[in-house]
C-alpha cells in the first residue's frame, strides 16, 4: 500500500502528483489553526490529483489545546504540538493496518536530501518515495510546477510565508513572529497568552508580549514544513 501524507503544501502536493498512479491513499491531517484557504486548496489538488483526500484530525484540534494537555513540554521547538495533533494521528491509523508493507510519500525538495535519510532510519519499518529527490526538484521549481496546473497555492505564501503551517507556528523565531504580529494580530496576542499560561516561550529567553517588533528578520524559509521533520527534530 502507497501513502502520501499530503501536507496541504506545494512540495508536497506536486510529490503526490507525480507518483500519483502508484498511490492508494492521500491523507491529509488537519489542525484547526491552519489559515481557512487550505481546504481550499486540498480540495483542488483533489481534484488535480483524480483520488480522494481522506481529512484526519486529532481530538485535540489546535495548538492551545495540545500545549495545555502537555504544558510540562513548553513552547517553541520542543512543543508537543506535532506529536499530539499530527505524529499521533498519523500513529492510531499505522495501528490500525493489517500489514506494515505500507510505502509513505513524502514531500521534501532536492535541497533535503540529508532530512530525508534521517526519515529513512527513524521509520525503518516502512519504505520512503521522496519523489522531488528523486528526480532533483527545488522548492522553487515545484512552485513553478503547481502554477502551471492552475492551482492557487495556499494564501500564506502569497502572504509572504514560506510554508502553508498552522498561524502562529510555536517553532517561529522573532522575524517571524513580528510578521504574524502585523498579519495577525489576534494570533499573535492569543500566543502569547499561551506562552504566559504555559510559563514558555516560542522564542528562546523572550516571550512575545515583550519582544521588541524590529527584532529579527523575514529572510528564507521561515520554519520548516509541519510534520515528520518536527518529529526528527525532538527525536
Amino acid at each position: 500500500m502507497v501513502i502520501s501524507w499530503f501536507s496541504a503544501g506545494v512540495s508536497s502536493a506536486v510529490a503526490t502528483k507525480m507518483v500519483i498512479d502508484e498511490v492508494d491513499r492521500i491523507i491529509y491531517t488537519h489542525i484547526d489553526d491552519q489559515h481557512p484557504d487550505t481546504m481550499r486548496f486540498v480540495k483542488d489538488c483533489e481534484a488535480w490529483f483524480g483520488k480522494e483526500v481522506e481529512v484526519m484530525q486529532s481530538p485535540l484540534k489546535n495548538v492551545e489545546s495540545a500545549a495545555v494537555y502537555f504544558p510540562s513540554k513548553g513552547m517553541g521547538r520542543f512543543c508537543s504540538c506535532t506529536r499530539l495533533l499530527k505524529t499521533d494521528v498519523r500513529k492510531r491509523w499505522e495501528y490500525e493496518q493489517e500489514s506494515d508493507d505500507i510505502t509513505y510519500v513524502w514531500g521534501m525538495d532536492v535541497s533535503e536530501a540529508e532530512r530525508s535519510e534521517r526519515i529513512k532510519v527513524a521509520m525503518r519499518k516502512f519504505k520512503h518515495r521522496f519523489p522531488l529527490i528523486e528526480n532533483s526538484i527545488s522548492k522553487a521549481h515545484a512552485h513553478e510546477i503547481l502554477n502551471a496546473s492552475g492551482i492557487a497555492r495556499p494564501a500564506m505564501y502569497d502572504l509572504g510565508y514560506h510554508n502553508n503551517n498552522c498561524i502562529g507556528c510555536v517553532k517561529g523565531g522573532m522575524g517571524y513572529w513580528n510578521k504574524i504580529r502585523v498579519d495577525f494580530p489576534e494570533v499573535f496576542a492569543s500566543r502569547a497568552r499561551l506562552e504566559r499560561e504555559c510559563n514558555a516561550s516560542c522564542i528562546t529567553d523572550t516571550f512575545l508580549d515583550e519582544l521588541d517588533p524590529d527584532r529579527g528578520r523575514h529572510e528564507g524559509p521561515i520554519v520548516a514544513d509541519c510534520g515528520i521533520m518536527c518529529e526528527l527534530m525532538k527525536m
